[in-house]
């Protein structure tokens, strides 16, 4: 193994939260590459510290603190060392960052960390790096081309950034900004570079992803110029808001061979009261009607949702709404949350319910979810699914991958390597995977 040259610099990145701060790291990684970093696993040895933060969840920024305060020890025994915190919570807080951890040294925004390599000299000269703008400069565009390296056999992709939604529980607006999409063009000659380093599915990445606008025919256009790109096996796409599922991309669902039968849509709650006060623009019944025609495009369509309980005015009536929804949808996976304050957030201003509230509520919604979840792992019993294989699993000879349906499924084999696509008939169902025979 070629050893990297003495003077290489090591960077430490720590991510949290969405998917999307997964594809923003691997580009900071490959951003400060040119300043001589190569990334490594641990802290301890790191030239360079960055935390690439979320703001979607509880007490995210005291989480960050807290996380900070574990690096004053590296500090101390190396003045030199770098540290850095990036994405949301990095927008929201900006300099309170540094007034409360004198020892950071720069703080970056989602939408400027191809500047990067510029404030990580500028920090290098004895000067504190601050950047929470929302440049008119691409970062994309400015970012270095991708590194032609091997990578496993699935790959993240950002199309779209931003929210124009402004849903009242939700800091997205206020820390990745308006709505931009990136032109299409540029997305397909990404994801062939993917390919060509062993990438055979890609997700699309957007906080409103289907609001993707960056080609003639929307995400369905952008869809079917990727379904073009040979050795590419499987796209999926993720996260979409009910109001922009157009026809064309319900379309696409039933057409689109590449196109994984996998839905996330997110509802937040069954209560057109509670829809409305937060700003959902969109009504339970509409809801439903979209899902019957998604489900006639699709029929095996599995889907998944999120759930807000405990919103601002919920009332047991409004969280029996959610439920039947839930019921009536039936959801294969979903993520469900406690209501919790952003601040700045329209919501954040409201009465808030009690805890225990909240969590007998989050406690029977979770019941109703894993109920779905474990039928329709069952259903899967005895179905033959196509598995990409991903890694090896824990016992000897056992590999694991991902379903066309995003289940994690085991297969016990000897001839199947890392990137493999082969049909495997489904023989047991566990609590959150499936084990199967290869065919």
């Amino acid at each position: 193994m070629t050893q990297p040259p003495k003077n290489t610099k090591k960077l430490f990145i720590k991510t949290y939260g969405c998917q999307m701060n997964v594809y923003d790291s691997e580009r900071m990684v490959e951003a400060l590459g040119g300043e001589g970093y190569v990334e490594t696993k641990t802290p301890d040895d790191a030239d360079m510290i960055l935390l690439n933060t979320c703001h979607i969840r509880e007490k995210a920024a005291e989480k960050v603190y807290s996380e900070l305060g574990r690096f004053k020890g590296l500090k101390a025994d190396n003045p030199d060392l770098k540290i850095g915190v990036a994405g949301c919570v990095a927008q929201a807080e900006g300099e309170e960052i540094m007034r409360r951890q004198p020892m950071v040294d720069l703080v970056v925004g989602p939408q400027s960390y191809h500047r990067l390599p510029a404030m990580e000299q500028a920090v290098g000269q004895g000067r504190k790096a601050l950047d929470t703008d929302f440049p008119e400069d691409d970062k994309f565009d400015t970012l270095r081309k991708r590194a032609k390296i091997k990578r496993g056999p699935t790959a993240f992709l950002t199309v779209q950034e931003g929210c124009d939604k402004f849903c009242a529980f939700c800091v997205v607006p206020y820390t990745r900004g308006a709505e931009v999409s990136r032109p299409a063009d540029r997305i397909i000659r990404e994801a062939q570079e993917l390919v060509e380093a062993g990438v055979k599915e890609i997700t699309l990445l957007g906080q409103n992803v289907n609001a993707y606008h960056g080609h003639a025919g929307g995400l369905a256009g952008l869809i079917w110029a990727l379904d073009k790109v040979d050795g590419l096996e499987r796209i999926r796409f993720t996260t979409s808001h009910p109001n922009d599922m157009d026809d064309a991309l319900i379309e696409a669902h039933g057409t689109c061979d590449k196109l994984m039968p996998y839905l996330h849509l997110p509802v937040q709650s069954g209560s057109d009261r509670i829809l409305k006060a937060m700003n959902r623009k969109h009504t339970r019944d509409q809801y439903f009607r979209l899902i019957e025609r998604i489900r006639a495009a699709r029929p095996d369509l599995l889907l998944s949702g999120d759930f807000i309980v405990g919103f601002p005015g919920e009332t047991e009536a409004d969280f029996e709404d959610t439920l039947d929804l839930i019921r009536t949808v039936h959801y294969g996976q979903a993520y469900s949350f406690k209501y919790s304050t952003r601040p700045g957030t329209p919501a954040a201003e409201k009465p808030q319910l009690p805890d225990d509230v909240m969590d007998d509520r989050l406690q029977r919604l979770q019941a109703l979810l894993r109920d779905q979840q474990r039928a329709t792992q069952d259903s899967m019993i005895g179905r033959t699914v196509k598995v990409l294989f991903e890694k090896a699993g824990r016992e000897d000879g056992q590999m694991i991958g991902k379903s066309e349906y995003l289940h994690a499924v085991f297969a016990d084999t000897q001839d199947v390597r890392v990137g493999d696509l082969r049909p495997v008939r489904i023989v047991k169902s566990e609590s959150n995977s499936l084990g199967g025979d290869i065919v």
